[in-house]
């Protein structure tokens, strides 16, 4: 009797792995949050470095909306609840929103 052994090490390596999609945090402008507030946010939850928290703060503040970064579904819409908590806090309707890179 012949042994039965299949080779799937083939079907394996033909396997097609996708990459997560990507999604932009967008912080929007408001008139009452304050500056300090906004670099603050961009300094401890996307651990922005002050240059590029202050960058962003101003295309906030002239724009209407700054890019903040992109992420993964989970570590976009993570970080977007970090930011709606830490404003309610703070009394503050700081909002930002998640959309597709």
């Amino acid at each position: 009797m012949e042994p039965r052994i299949k080779d799937k090490s083939s079907s394996k390596t033909d396997e097609k792995y996708k990459e997560p999609e990507q999604f932009r945090v967008v912080l929007l402008n408001d008139h009452f949050t304050t500056m300090d507030f906004v670099v603050e946010v961009l300094m401890i939850i996307f651990h922005k470095g002050i240059d590029d928290a202050y960058k962003i703060m101003l295309d906030v503040h002239k724009k209407g909306k700054g890019i903040v970064g992109v992420y993964t579904w989970d570590i976009a819409v993570t970080k977007t609840e970090q930011v709606h908590v830490a404003a309610k806090a703070n009394e503050f309707p700081l909002r930002c929103i998640v959309e597709p890179a």
